[in-house]
């Protein structure tokens, strides 16, 4: 049985300057806590913000959550005490990993209702952020990558919010299973037409797996 899902931390930051490794990148990666009540819009939380808005941001990844239990394993790999929402998340929740999220699932977070778009991508701000240039392979192979949602019913968030499934997608497409395909076995064609079955996948990972389904024909 899952456990009770809990909101372990709740992050903002508005995109500015920051200077890893000697080099300077405009980026929102740096959040700070916030115990709310926050505002979460169609666009995010009220006060938080993106750099990179190509890659990052938008409706369909309105809302980053990271699995807090994975912290430890972190701390362990890289050898250091992480900071505050260290893969730029703004919920740390506890009780659920990537196994348990199916994209698609629909959860309510306070008085917002999101639903599951699909994992999150590391990436070279990430990287930089933490002065390792493996840490993308690192979270990439372990699957400890987190997830987007997009905002369904904009509500108020606080820290201790309750956070609940509201509808599970009929798909059981997980956030691990959709990683796996994506990263490690591109060439599995009823695996990348399982996704691709998946209505509510962002628009981005859709046409990254119709670039994948053309090759299986």
């Amino acid at each position: 049985m899952m456990k009770k899902m809990i909101i372990d931390s709740l992050n903002i930051g508005r995109p500015k300057k920051e200077v890893f490794g000697g080099l300077e990148i405009l980026t929102g990666i740096c959040k700070t806590p916030a115990r709310g009540p926050l505002n979460l819009k169609k666009l995010g939380f009220e006060g938080d913000g993106v750099g990179d808005v190509k890659h990052h941001g938008g409706p369909d990844k309105a809302v980053c959550l990271y699995c807090s239990e994975h912290y430890t394993y972190w701390e362990k790999v890289l050898g250091v005490t992480l900071p505050v929402a260290p893969f730029g998340e703004n919920l740390a929740i506890g009780g659920i990993t990537e196994k348990d999220v199916c994209i698609g699932d629909i959860l309510q977070l306070g008085s917002a209702i999101v639903q599951v778009t699909q994992p999150r991508q590391p990436c070279k701000t990430l990287a930089a952020r933490h002065g390792r240039a493996d840490i993308v392979k690192l979270v990439v192979d372990s699957g400890r990558t987190g997830f987007y949602c997009r905002v369904l019913e904009e509500g108020i968030v606080l820290q201790d919010s309750p956070i609940a499934f509201k509808a599970r997608d009929p798909h059981g497409i997980t956030v691990t299973f959709a990683n796996n395909i994506y990263h490690h076995d591109k060439k599995n064609c009823g695996g990348v037409k399982r996704v691709l079955e998946v209505v509510a996948l962002s628009g981005s990972w859709r046409r990254s797996f119709e670039e994948l389904a053309e090759k299986c024909k």
